[in-house]
């Protein structure tokens, strides 16, 4: 019973000990769907426990920020994203590209590709959208016209990341598209992989579609956090 009630609250659902990600916690699209929100440390840590996984900022001793260039910090990781056990509904970061290409793959998804994001992220799809976003219709922001509402470093309430579905809601339903932290997408080029959307560290310029940034595939921070999509059904 404490199992099956960890793995509701984390938007999961356990089925002989593997976790699968809940149709619920999705937004349908047409040709896929995707996760509303960033994946959260409850997520991650129902994944990491079931497959003893120790990822690469634990086992060099911390993940990075930036401060005059990168710095690892000692201890901060996925479960204590700034040296302290975080929030089971904050997104799970210090994730390097592999390790959020596994947690997807575990829960029967994959990483969302620079056009799905895109797509998801500016182009309002759904025929009946909530917020008086438009259908058709491509913002410019992930929010819509203006960047009002998102996590980033211009004034807002949030001085780190967010808690996950406490920011505004933004095109198709999602949230943290734009903000937050950045996300890792299936896109590779040799040793790197894109990221987009950016973070509460940057500005709202960030989190427009042209802002997308290569950062090295093995690279984890408290920056960099990911979410999944899935074949629609």
């Amino acid at each position: 019973m404490k199992w099956h009630l960890i793995a509701l609250r984390c938007g999961l659902m356990a089925v002989t000990g593997v976790a699968f990600a809940d149709p619920a916690q999705r937004e349908n699209l047409g040709k896929f769907a995707i996760d509303r929100t960033e994946v959260t440390i409850g997520q991650f840590r129902n994944f990491a426990a079931g497959k003893a996984l120790k990822t690469a900022a634990e086992q060099e001793g911390g993940g990075h920020e930036f401060a005059d260039g990168w710095i690892r910090r000692s201890g901060w990781t996925w479960a204590t994203p700034f040296g302290e056990p975080g929030g089971e509904d904050e997104p799970a970061v210090h994730v390097s590209w592999n390790e959020a290409r596994d947690y997807c793959l575990a829960v029967g998804g994959r990483l969302p590709t620079l056009e799905e994001w895109e797509r998801a992220a500016y182009t309002e799809t759904r025929a009946n959208p909530t917020d008086d976003f438009v259908s058709g219709r491509t913002y410019p922001y992930p929010v819509g016209d203006r960047p009002d509402g998102m996590n980033t470093s211009d004034r807002d309430r949030w001085p780190r990341h967010a808690s996950v579905g406490t920011t505004k809601r933004g095109v198709n339903g999602l949230y943290d598209m734009g903000g937050n932290v950045w996300e890792w997408l299936a896109d590779r080029r040799g040793d790197e992989a894109l990221t987009a959307g950016g973070s509460w560290w940057y500005g709202a310029d960030k989190t427009k579609a042209s802002a997308v940034q290569w950062k090295s595939a093995d690279f984890h921070a408290v920056y960099i956090g990911f979410r999944c999509v899935y074949t629609a059904q």
